[in-house]
């Protein structure tokens, strides 16, 4: 990274207005962690290019992906309700220039890491997502006009689109596969848009169970006439938030009945999203008051999960870097979903089980961070603490058989992954949050009344974790209890049959 900022550092003062030399500049100073730097470079270069908006996005709206302390969080966040506000006030679209220099602006940011600061991010995703709905609505007011719905007579079948940049084997779209695949072909029709570029084997099961599929990466002018020729009912998506180019379009008017899915689970505050298509057992009883679209509770955790087949252990501990005398915890979240206040659970843990060892998948918490809490109850962070790339597919499920427990993480809790460790019949501890996105463990453990290992706060986490390390015979239990979950968090057709249930309804209610 450092040669790469420096070679963009070369090339700028050769071509001091190579626009885009500067804009990989602030984006590779911030994946370097170098996050000031890159804030205060993009307020530099705004002010030299003050009518390009990518960059103006860049100054007012970008957010690390990790933080040191909790109060940077606070920080971070009044920094970009600032700028959001700033933004708001100066953009202008009252020529066709300006509309188009806004456009390419939005098209080119999202607010994916605002959700990751744990604290409702509805007001501050309703202005945004006014502000893309009013910038759409400038550049194409052609899909912007409310579409009435068609009559279900004559046995019509109901078409259903899904679209998203992220068809593929991507753990927020393969959350809903199963809704295509048990879909009603006798009263349903599903259209798949795959605007991304990735083709894979998920997004050949994504075409083989749509009536019609299409490919259509880098063109959102194709996608959404192709949308509109196809006079969909509903249209579905099954994440906003991580993809600009999704968000613009989901900004349109494109069908008469427009949802999201939680496969990022935070409000769109789009006003043209009109329901949020979660979960009965993972929503708090004030759900609604976290979304700008009608909370929909489907029943039980509203998916069902493609079966996971776990082959037999290849490998063993030591091939991981583990002790086999240890008593493994497993952790697997990307490093942005650790937030600093909790780091002191697992040192914690480690001074009540002397033989813990702890494995971090895809490297992702933060070492120095965990270096501070181990040190704060007199211990060694390295004794404990074991950092793992991403594995393949075969070596990941091997670890979380050969692993002990499985810690949650809080405030966003896994999804795939949780999943993944109850195919393999791994205890998880988990905190349910304030939001639905920390409460995704907590769901699934309902669904299967697998509810001893849910905690109710920080301390019990803390005693849930260790009991499991010392107690053989609970942890044994816990296991089996496990194993009886298949029918009901994977391959039921169930979830479909209550989605459909819901769509046939949202229909009849607008008609």
């Amino acid at each position: 990274m450092p040669a790469a900022i420096k070679t963009l550092q070369n090339g700028i003062s050769n071509c001091p207005q190579a626009e885009e030399l500067y804009y990989w500049l602030i984006i590779r100073l911030k994946q370097s962690q170098n996050y000031l730097e890159a804030r205060n470079f993009a307020q530099q270069v705004t002010e030299k290019f003050p009518e390009n908006y990518v960059f103006k996005m860049l100054s007012y709206l970008m957010l690390p992906e990790t933080y040191h302390t909790p109060q940077e969080i606070d920080t971070y966040r009044a920094w970009f309700q600032d700028g959001l506000e700033k933004l708001i006030q100066e953009v202008t679209i009252n020529s066709l220039d300006e509309q188009k220099k806004v456009f390419i602006g939005i098209s080119h940011h999202t607010n994916f890491f605002l959700a990751y600061q744990a604290k409702n991010d509805l007001v501050l995703q309703q202005q945004y997502g006014q502000l893309v709905h009013q910038i759409m609505t400038a550049n194409y007011p052609q899909w912007s006009q409310v579409r009435p719905i068609s009559s279900i007579s004559n046995n019509r079948r109901i078409k259903i689109g899904y679209l998203s940049y992220f068809l593929c084997s991507w753990s927020g779209t393969v959350l809903f596969l199963n809704w295509l695949k048990y879909a009603d072909n006798q009263k349903f029709e599903i259209y798949s848009y795959h605007i991304g570029h990735q083709i894979d084997a998920a997004t050949q099961l994504f075409q083989s169970h749509s009536t019609k599929f299409y490919h259509l990466p880098n063109n959102l002018e194709q996608i959404c006439q192709q949308v509109i020729d196809d006079r969909l009912d509903v249209l579905i998506f099954p994440e906003l938030g991580m993809d600009a180019t999704t968000l613009c379009i989901a900004g349109l008017r494109l069908a008469p009945i427009q949802c999201m899915a939680w496969g990022q689970p935070v409000t769109s505050g789009l006003p043209t999203i009109d329901y949020f298509l979660s979960s009965e057992l993972m929503e708090p009883v004030n759900g609604q008051y976290h979304y700008t679209e009608s909370l929909v509770r489907l029943p039980g955790v509203g998916i069902s999960y493609p079966t996971i087949k776990v082959d037999s252990v290849n490998r063993n501990r030591l091939f991981f870097g583990l002790r086999e005398d240890a008593i493994v915890y497993i952790s697997s979240q990307a490093a942005y979903k650790y937030l600093p206040q909790y780091d002191y659970v697992y040192a914690e843990i480690a001074r009540q089980v002397p033989n813990a060892q702890f494995m971090f998948l895809r490297s992702g918490i933060s070492q120095e961070r965990l270096k501070r809490a181990f040190a704060a109850v007199g211990l060694d962070s390295l004794d404990y603490c074991v950092f793992s790339p991403v594995l393949p597919r075969d070596d990941y499920f091997d670890l979380l058989s050969l692993a002990d427990i499985y810690l949650d993480t809080f405030d966003w809790a896994g999804g795939n992954t949780t999943l993944d460790a109850i195919a393999c019949h791994l205890p998880i501890v988990t905190c349910p949050g304030e939001f639905m996105r920390g409460r995704h463990s907590y769901g699934f453990l309902q669904a299967i009344a697998v509810t001893q290992t849910i905690a109710d706060d920080t301390s019990q986490y803390i005693q849930i974790a260790v009991r499991l390390a010392g107690d053989i015979d609970w942890r044994y239990s816990v296991r089996e209890a496990l194993k009886l979950s298949s029918k009901v968090l994977f391959d039921n057709p169930t979830a479909t049959q209550n989605l459909e249930a819901f769509i046939k309804q949202a229909i009849a209610a607008r008609n």
